[in-house]
């Protein structure tokens, strides 16, 4: 998570006919997920750290939210830290926490002005109890906002998420509240931690890596991928504008043929 500050700065006049344009030839998806990478490899071009890294995605962070927030989008996800991330080296990940803290703690006047809400998924209880109260801290203060929904994913790992929704559901078997044939779709979708957010529409990856590392695997059956060679510290509005210009060229057909689609219009 890096410690970004949202500015109020004004926004050029270049930039704002450009997201008119953009909603002009068609949809903005209604929720994008990124996940933000190319830290490490970034800072190590550089001769620097990983968490310097870190650090330098601050301006990208920034940006994005706030183009995200110009263009009307409702759900922007940010794959800030996975579980698999735990076992990186005890110096990066203490600079991780350290910088989360630091950043709940600084920035949610800047959330709170930009009429932006919080939210979080993932294993939180994993968290040093520092982050823990900075994190429902922040959620609190921003939960009455509507401009945008900032999720972090924290802790979060696509596969563990299913694994919590099948526990729920195989104790509710236990307890005689369903039947198992009566576990579908959309009772398992119920039981994620993403129940009450809708499926990303556009996921963005960073870095020139063809993964999803294990981030929203049920949720992601149907989003468009964009993928960019760009590390995530170079990452800016231009770029998110090129992602979403690809979305809009794309059919998307939920299985069905273009034919059928096009007779229910």
């Amino acid at each position: 998570m890096d410690n970004f500050t949202l500015t109020n700065k004004k926004q050029t006049d270049d930039d704002r006919g450009i997201q008119v344009d953009l909603s002009k030839d068609g949809l903005i998806p209604r929720h994008i997920a990124v996940i933000m990478d190319g830290n490490g490899r970034w800072a190590k071009s550089r001769g620097n750290i990983r968490l310097f890294g870190h650090k330098a995605g601050v301006d990208s962070v920034r940006d994005i939210t706030e183009a995200c927030a110009q263009l009307g989008v409702e759900y922007l996800t940010l794959y800030a830290f996975s579980t698999e991330n735990w076992g990186r080296p005890m110096d990066e990940v203490t600079g991780l926490m350290q910088l989360l803290v630091q950043s709940l703690r600084s920035e949610t006047k800047k959330l709170n002005e930009n009429d932006i809400k919080l939210l979080t998924i993932g294993q939180l209880e994993r968290f040093p109890e520092s982050c823990q109260r900075e994190l429902k801290e922040a959620i609190s203060l921003t939960s009455g906002n509507k401009r945008l929904n900032l999720c972090l994913a924290l802790s979060y790992s696509g596969r563990w998420d299913i694994i919590q929704a099948v526990k729920k559901l195989a104790h509710q078997v236990k307890e005689g509240k369903i039947d198992p044939d009566d576990i579908n779709d959309e009772l398992i979708t119920s039981e994620l931690v993403t129940a009450d957010i809708p499926d990303p529409d556009l996921i963005i990856r960073t870095s020139g890596e063809f993964r999803i590392s294990n981030f929203l695997l049920w949720q992601l059956a149907y989003s468009e991928l964009y993928i960019t060679n760009t590390y995530w510290p170079d990452f800016r509005r231009n770029e998110l504008y090129e992602a979403i210009r690809s979305y809009q060229k794309r059919e998307r057909r939920y299985g069905k043929t273009s034919d059928q689609l096009q007779r229910n219009v």
